[in-house]
């Protein structure tokens, strides 16, 4: 009878343990609101949640990225309800200042229910 090798014995023994462990199931995964799901719309969100209002160089600050890149994920947001933004000057400087509407604050209190179930069932297992 030849030897089994280390790596032979240490397959068996895990094929043995998974043989006799009960299955479980995957927890089920939200169907996340994808204007929240998204990083960028998320920091938006997020950054605006703690703040009575911030302006776009404020958020561009926050979120490390470019003007172009912050227009489009903050248009998505006001189109859809979830933020206002209100444009005007200081002295010749356009300024524009975003706040969360109470669509955005349940939009966010929604995702966070989700994720929260999703980790709780996740860490039961």
């Amino acid at each position: 009878m030849a030897r089994q090798s280390f790596r032979q014995r240490a397959q068996e023994r895990a094929n043995e343990r998974a043989r006799t462990r009960p299955e479980r199931a995957a927890p089920e995964i939200p169907e996340f609101d994808p204007l929240v799901h998204e990083r960028m719309r998320l920091g938006i969100i997020s950054a605006l949640a703690s703040n009575e209002s911030l302006s776009f160089n404020d958020l561009k600050r926050l979120l490390k990225t470019t003007d172009g890149n912050l227009s489009v994920h903050a248009r998505k947001l006001e189109e859809a309800g979830y933020v206002l933004c209100n444009k005007g000057f200081e002295g010749r400087i356009p300024r524009s200042d975003y706040r969360l509407t109470a669509r955005g604050r349940r939009a966010l209190d929604r995702y966070l229910q989700q994720m929260e179930e999703l980790i709780r069932r996740t860490r039961e297992d």
